[in-house]
C-alpha cells in the first residue's frame, strides 16, 4: 500500500483538453477522406466509362463513314462500265459484291442523264408489288447531284417493310460529259444495325433518329439500359438531320471496385465504432480517475482527521503504511517509520513477549476484536498506552499480503478509569462511613452494655479482694465474666473498623456463609432497635468465590438496612427479614426478602441511578454502589416483587472466576 501523502499523477488541463479535442477534429477528416477517395473512385469508374463510350461511338462512326465512303468510291469506279452497250460478266461479279452482306447496299440503279432507269441490280420486281413502290425515287437528290457534279446523299423514306432507307446518287462521267448517274439504295437498318461489330452491339444499344428526333432504326438487347451513359453523334453522311443515338447497357456487377468500396466503408464504420467506443472508455476512465482522485482526497482527509492510528504490515512484519494519528502516537514521521523490520523503535523491551501474544490470538481468531493493551514509547521517551485491533490485509484477488492495525491511544481513559476507580472506591469508603454514622447510636449502646458489665463486674472483683473469706473461685468466675465482656465489645469494634476502614480492593477466595454472618453481627443492634427480626438461611457447602469481603459485607448491610426502612409501616409481627444463600449452577446467590410496601414501578425503572432515593435524609448513592461492586466482581444484582408483598433483591457472583 503506499503512502498515504503520495500525490495522485495529474495532467495539465489545456493538454487534456488539445488531446480531448483532436479527435473530433480527426475522426471528421478522416472520414471526409474516405468518403471523398470513394466518390473519386466513383467519379474516376463513370468517366472511363463515358471516355470508353465516347471512343467507341467514334470508332463506329468512323467505320461507318469509311464504308460508306468506299461504296462510293467503288459505285463511281463501276459507273463507266454499267453504261456499256453489254453488261459484263466482270462487271456483274463486281455488283454483286457491292451488295453483299456488310456494304449496306440493297440495290443499285444506274439511270441516263435525264432521269431515264438505264438498268438495276438486283432486277427490278413487278410494277404491282408492294418492292415496286419503294423505288419511288426522289428527283431533288439526283438533279443535285446531276448539277454540282458530285456524288448526294437524299433523305431517308421508309420501305414497304416499315425500314427506312436513303440513297446516295453518283455522277457518272466520260469525256468531260455528263454518262450516267449511278444510285445506291442502302438500308439504314442493315448498314447502321445489322452489319454493326458483336462486341459493340454487346456493350451498347444503337439507334437511329431523324431530324424530328424519332427513332427510325435501332439495334438493341433485352438488356437494361445505363440512365447516364449515353451519347448522340450525328449521322454524317447520309445527313438531312439524321443521328446516332449509342446508349450504353447497365454494366454487370464490378465486384472488384464493390469490395473495395464496401470494405472501405466497412473500414471506417470500424473506425468510428472503436473511436467512439474508446473515447467513451476514455471518458468512463476519466471520470473513474476524478472519482478516485476526489475519493482518495476524502480518505486522505478522513484519515488525518482520525484519532485512531493505523498501520499496516507485511506477513515478514515490514511496516508498508502509517497514517498521521500513527505517527502523532509513536512521534516518528512516516518516512522514519516506513520499511523498518521488526525490532521498531517504539517497542518496549517486554514488547516481543505482548507481540507474540498478539500473534498466537491472530493465529487462534485471525483477528482481535477485543483488542490488546500495549504500551509504546514515543521518540521522546515517554510512554503511552495504546489498544490495538489487527485484522488480516487481503488484496483485490483473496490473498492475504498482511495484517492492518488499529492503534488507539488510551493513556489519558486509562488515567480517567484509575481515577474513577479511586473516586469509587473513596465513594463506598464514604457510604460506609455514612451507614456507621446512622448507626452510631446504636452501636454506642451495644458497646455500652459490655463496658458496663465490666465496671460492674470489676467493682465486684473489688469488693471479693476487700473481704477477708473470699474465695478463689468466686474471683475466676468474675474474671471469665470480665473477658467475655471485653472480647464481646472487641469484636464489635472490630466489625466496625473493618467495615469502615478504606483500603484497596483485595480479591481473595472468601467464604460467602461467613461475610453473611458479619453483616448480620454487625447491624444485629440495630435490628434490635427497630424491633425486627433477621433472619439467616444459609446454605452449607457453598464453593468460595474470589471477592473482596468488606465490598460484599456492604451490599448486604445495606440491603439489609434498606429493606427495615420499607417495612417502617409493616405491623411489628411481619417485620421479618431473610437473608438466604443459595448455589445456581455456576454461581452463588444472595438473596434478602423483606415484607414492605414493594417498588413501585416509576421507582423500579430509576432505582439504580445514581442519586435518585425516595428517603427524605438519603443521598441516593446505595444501591447504585452496591451494583459497581457486584459488577466490579463479574456478578449481577436484581430485584424482583415478593409474593405476598415486599422485594427481593438478588446478589448473583460467579464461581468460575474463583
Amino acid at each position: 500500500m503506499p503512502p498515504a501523502d503520495t500525490p495522485p499523477l495529474q495532467v495539465a488541463p489545456g493538454r487534456a483538453r488539445w488531446v480531448g479535442r483532436v479527435s473530433y477534429f480527426a475522426l471528421p477528416l478522416f472520414l471526409a477522406a474516405i468518403a471523398a477517395l470513394v466518390w473519386l473512385t466513383r467519379q474516376y469508374d463513370a468517366d472511363e466509362q463515358r471516355s470508353t463510350l465516347i471512343s467507341d461511338v467514334l470508332w463506329m462512326e468512323q467505320n461507318l463513314r469509311f464504308e460508306l465512303d468506299r461504296n462510293e468510291a467503288d459505285l463511281q469506279q463501276l459507273g463507266p462500265d454499267l453504261f456499256a452497250p453489254r453488261l459484263q460478266q466482270q462487271t456483274e461479279a463486281r455488283l454483286a459484291h457491292l451488295l453483299t452482306q456488310g456494304r449496306g447496299l440493297v440495290r443499285i440503279l444506274w439511270r441516263a442523264p435525264d432521269g431515264t432507269l438505264a438498268g438495276a441490280m438486283p432486277p427490278l420486281p413487278a410494277p404491282d408489288t408492294d418492292e415496286a413502290a419503294d423505288l419511288s425515287l426522289v428527283d431533288t437528290p439526283f438533279q443535285l447531284a446531276r448539277n454540282i457534279g458530285r456524288p448526294t446523299y437524299g433523305p431517308p423514306y421508309p420501305g414497304s417493310n416499315g425500314k427506312h432507307r436513303f440513297e446516295v446518287h453518283i455522277p457518272v462521267w466520260s469525256d468531260n460529259a455528263l454518262k450516267g448517274m449511278v444510285t445506291g439504295i442502302y438500308s439504314l437498318n442493315d448498314i447502321v444495325v445489322r452489319d454493326l461489330p458483336w462486341w459493340f452491339s454487346t456493350r451498347y444499344r444503337v439507334a437511329v433518329l431523324d431530324s424530328d428526333g424519332n427513332e427510325i432504326a435501332a439495334k438493341s438487347k433485352v438488356a437494361p439500359l445505363s440512365s447516364q451513359l449515353d451519347y448522340q453523334i450525328p449521322l454524317e453522311p447520309p445527313g438531312h438531320g439524321l443521328s446516332l443515338q449509342i446508349t450504353a447497357y447497365r454494366p454487370e456487377a464490378r465486384w472488384i471496385p464493390l469490395l473495395l468500396t464496401a470494405s472501405i466503408v466497412l473500414l471506417g464504420g470500424a473506425i468510428v465504432w472503436s473511436v467512439t467506443q474508446l473515447r467513451r472508455q476514455l471518458a468512463r476512465r476519466q471520470q473513474a480517475e476524478i472519482a478516485l482522485r476526489a475519493e482518495s482526497a476524502f480518505r486522505k482527509a478522513m484519515e488525518d482527521s482520525m484519532l485512531t492510528g493505523m498501520r499496516a504490515r507485511d506477513l515478514d512484519g515490514r511496516l508498508t503504511y502509517v497514517n498521521s494519528a500513527f505517527c502523532r502516537i509513536t512521534g516518528y514521521s512516516a518516512d522514519e517509520l516506513i520499511g523498518l523490520e521488526p525490532p521498531l523503535p517504539y517497542w518496549l523491551p517486554n514488547h516481543i513477549e505482548q507481540r507474540q501474544e498478539l500473534l498466537d490470538r491472530l493465529e487462534d481468531t485471525g483477528s482481535t476484536p477485543d483488542g490488546i493493551e500495549l504500551r509504546f514509547r514515543r521518540k521522546n521517551g515517554e510512554l503511552v498506552d495504546v489498544l490495538l485491533f489487527e485484522a488480516p490485509l487481503i488484496d483485490a484477488r483473496g490473498r492475504q499480503t498482511g495484517w492492518m492495525g488499529s492503534v488507539l491511544d488510551i493513556t489519558e481513559q486509562k488515567r480517567a478509569r484509575e481515577l474513577a476507580q479511586q473516586q469509587e472506591e473513596r465513594l463506598q469508603a464514604t457510604s460506609r462511613l455514612v451507614t456507621m454514622g446512622e448507626m452510631a447510636s446504636t452501636l454506642a449502646h451495644e458497646l455500652n452494655q459490655p463496658l458496663t458489665a465490666i465496671a460492674s463486674y470489676a467493682d465486684g472483683c473489688l469488693h471479693h479482694l476487700q473481704s477477708t473469706d473470699t474465695e478463689r473461685n468466686d474471683l475466676l468466675d468474675i474474671q471469665r465474666k470480665i473477658g467475655r465482656q471485653a472480647r464481646r465489645a472487641g469484636e464489635i469494634i472490630r466489625r466496625v473498623h473493618d467495615f469502615v476502614r478504606r483500603s484497596e480492593p483485595r480479591l481473595d477466595q472468601i467464604d460467602l456463609n461467613a461475610v453473611v454472618r458479619d453483616a448480620a453481627g454487625l447491624i444485629e443492634a440495630d435490628v434490635r432497635k427497630r424491633r425486627m427480626q433477621l433472619v439467616l438461611d444459609l446454605a452449607p457447602g457453598l464453593p468460595p468465590v474470589r471477592a473482596d469481603a468488606v465490598m460484599i459485607e456492604q451490599i448486604v448491610v445495606n440491603l439489609v438496612r434498606n429493606g427495615m426502612d420499607a417495612m417502617r409501616d409493616t405491623p411489628p409481627a411481619d417485620r421479618k427479614i431473610l437473608v438466604a444463600t443459595r448455589l445456581e449452577g455456576q454461581a452463588v446467590a444472595v438473596r434478602v426478602t423483606d415484607h414492605g410496601c414493594g417498588i413501585p414501578a416509576d421507582t423500579a425503572a430509576r432505582l439504580f441511578e445514581p442519586f435518585f432515593t425516595t428517603k427524605r435524609e438519603g443521598m441516593g448513592m446505595g444501591l447504585n454502589i452496591c451494583r459497581s461492586i457486584a459488577e466490579l466482581h463479574h456478578g449481577r444484582l436484581a430485584f424482583d416483587a415478593a409474593p405476598g408483598g415486599g422485594t427481593i433483591f438478588t446478589l448473583t457472583l460467579p464461581v468460575e472466576n474463583a
